[in-house]
């Protein structure tokens, strides 16, 4: 973890260095202009992630068709192999992490129910 603290504070000089690089050549070009002006970019997600809705629509699609209760985790695992990620621990973590959110908000809504705890993961299935 030390090494990747180092590669991020390494990372973050190079852009404050290009950044103060591409201010001194704005200066020479456009000396009038404001360069507090320019919004910095929003991050926006990747195209492999879900659109509003969708992972509920996915989540509800495969608890209909299972043949009994799934954890959390074979849910998400699902989901990934669905879209053809890279089902690499990070990724499945992220995708567990935001089914547990779908299915918390579907348990509320009274659509899904947890059946069983095992271990760390609820077994879910559709409410009947």
């Amino acid at each position: 973890m030390t090494g990747e603290i180092a590669l991020c504070h390494a990372r973050l000089q190079q852009l404050s260095t290009d950044l103060e690089h591409l201010d001194a050549t704005l200066r020479l070009f456009a000396p009038d202009f404001v360069q507090e002006s320019v919004l910095p970019k929003i991050f926006a997600p990747p195209k492999s992630w879900s659109k509003r809705g969708e992972m509920s629509r996915a989540v509800l699609s495969i608890l209909r068709v299972a043949k009994g209760p799934l954890s959390t985790r074979e849910l998400a695992s699902m989901i990934v192999d669905q879209r053809g990620l890279q089902n690499d621990a990070g990724i499945l973590n992220i995708m567990t992490r935001r089914v547990g959110h779908v299915l918390r908000d579907k348990r509320q809504a009274g659509l899904v129910r947890s059946v069983e705890e095992t271990g760390l993961w609820l077994l879910w299935e559709i409410a009947r």
